[in-house]
């Protein structure tokens, strides 16, 4: 029989550990100040439009 030194969990080996995946949220988060005030501006503009187009 073989002792239990030869068995090793998966756990015992040494890997390299894989780079952590980024956020989606932490990886949008900076263009926020970019972001709000150019969807807003089309969000203003399309609300516009519809509003001269069914007066």
């Amino acid at each position: 029989m073989s002792s239990s030194a030869d068995h090793t969990t998966p756990a015992a080996h040494s890997s390299p550990t894989p780079a952590e995946e980024q956020d989606v949220v932490d990886a949008i988060a900076p263009l926020m100040p970019l972001v709000l005030p150019v969807v807003g501006g089309v969000l203003m503009f399309l609300l516009a439009f519809i509003a001269v187009f069914l007066a």
